[in-house]
């Protein structure tokens, strides 16, 4: 285990011209903010969001230099509460966790206790975090599904932007729940990965995404996870049956969603938001045993890429250009 008061961290810095740079630096438990738990990180996973507070997106992370990070799992050093004692072993998503508070790609971080969950039997710390956020916001779409009425014998269940790090993990729960799953992706060679975990079908993304203007499409899906927002999530939700239910938690496509009230009003469908940073203890909780057992992957390792936090550049890159299949989780470690 590293020394937190001179350990390793990725920060984020703002230049004199505006514009941002990125390094592998040393901090200090000095550098952190207060908490009730000082964690050693193992792993960390890249998001969408930390690549966009790692290039300084002011809308993500108002003030640096910062570390960003939405994710860690590790084992406490330091806690100032009962609930949890030195050697737990946590996983840490949401909140304000490498957002405006320095994140996972540190080999520490301090957080509030309310902030963590105690590691679930059944799933190691690397495994956490290939689940992470992207896997955390999967199991809470389903979760949306089922609440919403949606059964294995309602009828199939769109994914889009299917070979993303909440698309493929969504694919795979989906799957492992006993639902029919349709695939969405603009990767035709990702065929087979998707199979793998679980779809019965793979369509274009151009199936996905209707351009003809019309108010309705044919009645297709019982259910959607949508991860990328724009005119693919408007596409679905005038594809939906009657009852159905669609989720939407991505904007990778566009923050605007054109259409009518007519698949609301005709067709009784349902849009659902899913926002997991202030996700309720209990609910949290929750899906971390689900995703531990019986929502648990087979395939984890074959939606993995790890890298070191010295690797972790180009990855960076990569995400925000819709480049990364699955997940990369970052070995504190190496």
């Amino acid at each position: 285990m590293s020394d937190p008061t001179r350990f390793r961290a990725m920060v984020v810095s703002e230049n004199e011209d505006k514009t941002f740079s990125r390094a592998i630096g040393r901090r200090t438990a000095d550098d952190l903010p207060d908490g009730d738990l000082l964690v050693a990180v193992a792993y960390s996973s890249l998001n969408y969001k930390d690549a966009l507070s790692a290039s300084g997106n002011k809308g993500v992370t108002r003030n640096y230099p910062h570390t960003p990070g939405i994710d860690a799992a590790g084992t406490v050093v330091e806690s100032r509460v009962g609930d949890f004692a030195k050697g737990d072993e946590v996983v840490l998503t949401g909140f304000d966790l490498g957002a405006n508070t320095d994140g996972g790609f540190a080999e520490y971080v301090r957080v509030p206790a309310s902030w963590a969950v105690k590691r679930p039997d059944g799933l190691s710390l690397k495994e956490s975090m290939v689940y992470g956020t992207a896997g955390f916001t999967a199991a809470l779409s389903v979760l949306r599904l089922q609440e919403g009425g949606v059964t294995p014998d309602s009828g199939d269940v769109l994914v889009t932007g299917a070979t993303g790090g909440v698309g493929c993990l969504a694919v795979g729960i989906l799957a492992r729940a006993g639902y029919r799953v349709v695939a969405s992706t603009g990767k035709e060679l990702e065929k087979d990965f998707l199979m793998g975990l679980g779809a019965a079908d793979v369509i274009s993304r151009e199936a996905a995404d209707d351009q003809s203007g019309r108010p309705l499409s044919k009645s297709l899906w019982a259910g959607v996870v949508d991860t990328v927002g724009g005119n693919i999530l408007a596409t679905a939700i005038k594809s939906a049956k009657y009852g159905g239910v669609v989720t939407c938690c991505g904007n990778v496509a566009s923050v605007e969603l054109n259409t009518t009230v007519f698949p609301f009003i005709l067709r009784d469908v349902r849009l659902v938001g899913v926002a997991t940073p202030d996700c309720p203890a209990g609910i949290r909780a929750t899906l971390w045993q689900k995703m531990a057992t019986e929502w648990k992957l087979p395939q984890l390792d074959a939606v993995t890429i790890d890298c070191s936090l010295d690797e972790l550049e180009p990855h960076i890159a990569s995400i925000l250009k819709g480049g990364v299949r699955g997940r990369v989780v970052v070995d504190l470690s190496r």
